[in-house]
């Protein structure tokens, strides 16, 4: 079942909407799923009911909510592209933090007992801001797909205590090879990250929908995943 329920900000001056998908049975782990640049669109949504699917809690907080709440664009429409990119240059992300960590402490709380863990997975933007939220909050593990300026954040990376997996597709053209390189000098030795190399890949290979779409390299990126996410919130 898929419902839309709306969160509390953490200061209790606002709230914004969640798309959340059910599993059939009383869900004792969570995940959020952090949006791209194009909002909590019909391929985040996917990824929300597959991990339902799978016997997740899943959420997806509208993220974008104070500059375009609930806007849902489509990378494969240049003019939307364009428009996403526009966004992303708008959203300040330590405010979107502090929504996904009023997302953690909602989704703990609709978990039997209110004590079952969190995990969080983002994709492009969203990698970013689960690497954010990893170093940030206490959420369980965290993963993020070819996250953009990540190399910028290295500095963050001491205040990790929990695991984090980094998916890195090698032909990303938001993410170049240098930072590709400094990702992998900063946090090779990291005892909580992995980092998963994907040759010949680009940006978006993971996508649920579209063009963007590398059919194999998803299928061996959401596999690690799932086994992450199996282990670390057991």
């Amino acid at each position: 079942m898929t419902v839309t329920i709306q969160i509390q900000t953490l200061d209790g001056q606002g709230a914004f909407d969640a798309y959340v998908a059910e599993p059939a049975l009383p869900p004792k782990t969570a995940i959020i799923v952090i949006q791209e640049i194009f909002g909590v669109n019909a391929g985040i949504h996917s990824k929300c009911d597959r991990l339902a699917a799978e016997g997740y809690l899943a959420l997806a907080p509208d993220l974008f909510w104070p500059i375009a709440p609930g806007i849902q664009l489509d990378p494969d429409v240049p003019e939307q592209m364009q428009q996403a990119l526009g966004l992303m240059g708008k959203f300040d992300q330590d405010a979107g933090i502090r929504d996904i960590e009023a997302t953690i402490r909602t989704a703990r709380g609709l978990l039997a007992g209110g004590v079952g863990k969190v995990g969080v997975v983002g994709y492009c933007l969203g990698g970013r801001l689960a690497f954010m939220t990893a170093a940030r909050t206490d959420v369980d593990a965290s993963v993020g797909y070819y996250g953009v300026g990540i190399d910028g954040l290295l500095r963050e990376s001491h205040a990790i205590t929990k695991p984090v997996l980094l998916h890195i597709p090698e032909e990303d053209h938001f993410v170049n090879k240098t930072a590709q390189a400094a990702m992998h000098d900063g946090l090779d030795d990291h005892p909580k990250v992995t980092l998963y190399d994907y040759p010949g890949e680009d940006h978006g290979f993971a996508t649920e929908f579209g063009a963007r779409r590398s059919d194999a390299a998803a299928q061996r990126a959401d596999a690690r995943t799932a086994a992450f996410f199996a282990e670390h919130l057991a």
